[in-house]
Order: C-alpha cells, then structure tokens, then sequence
C-alpha cells in the first residue's frame, strides 16, 4: 500500500515538479518507510526552493538522528528551535541528539523545556540520564547529609594506579607535577608559599580513558576518590543543587589528601552565556565559590574535572586556582595502545598475541575501542570453548577478525573538535587538537 502511494506521488510530482506540498508529503512517505536517502534528496530540493521551511528541516534533523551524523541534527534543530521555541517534539529530539553526542549539560536544558511545556513527558532514555526522581521538594539539611553520606559509602581509595593505565605518559607527567609531586613534598611547596591542591581539567573525545586516570591517580597517591557525576548535584528544587555541591566539596575537605573528580564537568559548568536559567548561573557560581575554597581551606583537596567538550565550559573556570591546567588527553599512540592491549588482555587465556601488528592496525582507536574488540573476540572464544569443553586461547587472527567490526569512535568528536580549533582558539588552547590532525595554523 505504501510503495503504491510512494510510486502516485511520485508520478505527481513528474506533472507538477514545483509543488512544494507535494514534494513534502512523498518525502514524509519515504521517511515513514526508512526510505533514508530518498527522503533527505527529496527535503533538500524543497529546501533548495525554500531554506526557511521548517517541515524540510525537522524532516533532513530526523533523518541524521537516524543515521548517528548528530552533530548535524543538532546544528538544524538549535536553528529550528529559534523559529519554533513552543515545539515539544522538536526539543525532545534536539535532546536526544545532545545526549548522544555527549553534551549532557545543553540535553539537560532542553529537556527541562520541553518538560515545563509538558510535565506529563516521559522518555526511558532522557529520563535515564537527565530526569532526577523526585516527588517532593527534601526537607531540611539534616536530609540531605544523610543523602550525601550515603553516597560517601560509594567512595574508595583505588587500588589501580598508574602502572594500570595504558600509555598517556605526556599526561601522567602532567599529574604529577601538579598532584603527586607536591603531596611528596609539601615542604618544598610551602618553602615558595604555594598550595597543595587545585585543579586539572582532562579533555578529549570519549573513551580514552579520562576516568580511569583520575581513578589511577588517587591510586598513586593513596589517596580517597570521590567521583562525581551529573545526577549527584543536579536537583529539580530551587538551591538544592547549590546544597549538593557544597557539601561534596566539604566532604572532600574532610577526607585530605582527596581527588574529587567531576565527570562530564560541562554538564556543571556550561558557560553561563549560553545558559537560560537563572538558576544554572546560580550553580556555576556556587562552583566557582567552591574552587575559590573562599569559605574553607581546599589545602590537599585535587580537583580533576573531564569534559568531551571543552569548549562549552565557563572560561572562568581556567582562572588560575581553579582548572589552570588544561591537558589534552588524545587517542593512544602506538606504544599506548600496545599497552593497553596488554593489560586489558592480562590474565586471560592467550596465545602468541602479536600486539605490535595489533597495535599498528588501530590508528585513532580509544581505550573503550579496543576494549570492545577484545569482548567481541572473547565471545567468538566462549563460543568455541561450549563446544570443546575447554577455555580456547585468544589468538592475534581471533582480534584481527573482531577488529573489522569496529569502527574508531573518535572520528565523529574530532570532526567537531577541528572546527574549535580552527575558528575558536584565540588563545591556542585547542593547538594540540590541530597538532593531533597535523592541521598547520
């Protein structure tokens, strides 16, 4: 029935080629029936004729959802949402699409506008990471140090350390000037009337390996860790959130020498020029305030924050006392990913793994890339060792065939990250993301 409607409307247009409607309604047609190219080539003549219609947009946005190309779904439907700022589906996609390309703090903003629009909105992936659960506003402070102590219970002091983390060397270095050097040596440090503490932000496409380093360093330290994520400070209660993140920060303050590491800081500490809502500038100030350790002593307090997205993050934040070292922590290279290989392969049933070849076939793959071919060669194993009874060795052919199956993550992020480093760095803080591309300035 579809393919005959498809095949009249198109007869149609053959007769009436400028009839913008009824281009619209075939290419809705091809839509409907995951006719993907079709669709976009049909939404592109209509935008072609006329760039501002917004039913040829929403439609192009739909389909580069469904093809993953989110960066681009994004850059039509912030413009869509100019023109149609009351259009619920339209913010429920533009978040959709922010979530999965890991700009959690912006996804977060247009949810909750599509939920002031419609409170009754419900979405199982939105909700999963954005929506805080709540039903009524908490009660008193003694509630929500109650709150904060039971997620205390989640602290640890890792056993991993940096003899566990694959490569990084530059950015290991990095650390241990800032960090562990002066822990080591306190003296020297208050000889020059400087502070033990402060803070490095990690930046850099997903997946390779920002959080296990910061794991790894209060590891090499001996030292508490407390990591915090976007649904541990964020509240839908006026103030609460501002609450959180104080008595995170105290919490830390109690247990020195403590890195308190904040996972996809943007979502935190978006630049307050792009924000909205009084009530995010009010969060970003309590941060500041809280870095500033204006009111309390930060002294042994290590501040690690890690974003896949810079250039999103307040520029106060890089003020000297605060986020004053920025480190770029890009894909691992050769020597890194043999490493890793290495060790995500420890202890596991092995057989004359060729790790230099390995390693020379995956330019631009993360820590969580090669991670996901060695499970998809486990499971090719598992299945192997049902049928013989016995554990069957992982060889190098076994990772080579798993390697066809993934593609490196990191490509979609740098395609973004080339842009900022091209048109927005003034003051050369993305240069080592166009050395990575070797792009000459």
């Amino acid at each position: 029935m579809q393919e005959e409607l498809i095949q009249n409307l198109r007869e149609a247009l053959k007769l009436s080629p400028q009839n913008i409607p009824l281009r619209l309604t075939l290419a809705e047609a091809l839509l409907n029936n995951n006719l993907m190219q079709e669709a976009e080539a049909e939404y592109k003549i209509v935008l072609e004729a006329e760039p501002q219609n917004t039913q040829a947009k929403s439609g192009l946005a739909k389909i580069y959802f469904a093809q993953e190309k989110y960066s681009t779904a994004i850059v039509i439907l912030e413009d869509l949402i100019e023109l149609k700022p009351h259009d619920v589906s339209l913010l429920m996609l533009l978040s959709r699409s922010l979530l999965r390309n890991d700009e959690q703090s912006k996804a977060m903003d247009y949810y909750k506008q599509a939920l002031q629009l419609n409170p009754a909105l419900l979405d199982d992936e939105l909700d999963q990471y954005l929506r805080k659960p709540a039903t009524a506003p908490p009660g008193d402070m003694e509630e929500l140090l109650e709150s904060i102590e039971q997620e205390v219970r989640n602290m640890e002091r890792p056993t991993v350390n940096f003899d566990d983390v694959g490569g990084m060397q530059k950015v290991k270095d990095e650390i241990k000037i800032k960090i562990i050097q002066p822990l080591l040596h306190p003296e020297l440090y208050k000889a020059y009337g400087k502070k033990i503490g402060g803070g490095i932000l990690l930046y850099g496409p997903p997946g390779c390996g920002k959080t296990h380093l910061a794991r790894a360093t209060a590891g090499q330290i001996n030292a508490s860790f407390i990591s915090v994520g976007i649904h541990d400070v964020l509240d839908m209660w006026s103030g609460q959130s501002e609450r959180k993140l104080h008595e995170i920060f105290e919490l830390a303050r109690r247990r020195t020498p403590c890195v308190l590491f904040f996972d996809e800081i943007d979502a935190l500490g978006a630049s307050r020029s792009d924000m909205r809502h009084s009530a995010n500038k009010t969060l970003i100030n309590q941060f500041l305030t809280e870095m500033d350790g204006l009111d309390s002593s930060n002294e042994g307090v290590l501040i690690l924050g890690a974003t896949n997205a810079p250039w999103h993050l307040d520029a106060a934040f890089r003020r000297p006392g605060r986020f004053d070292r920025i480190i770029f922590v890009q894909p691992p290279d050769v020597d890194g990913r043999n490493a890793i290989l290495k060790i995500l392969l420890k202890e596991k049933p092995v057989d004359a793994i060729d790790y230099t070849a390995l390693a020379k076939q995956t330019p631009d793959f993360s820590g969580a890339d090669l991670r996901a071919v060695i499970d998809i060669a486990i499971e090719e194993k598992l299945r192997e060792s049902f049928e013989k009874g016995i554990p069957q060795p992982i060889r190098t052919k076994d990772l080579q065939a798993a390697l066809k199956q993934i593609k490196p993550s990191t490509k979609e992020w740098f395609n973004t990250a080339r842009n900022y480093a091209l048109y927005a760095n003034d003051s050369g803080l993305y240069d080592e993301i166009l050395e990575y591309l070797k792009i000459k300035k």
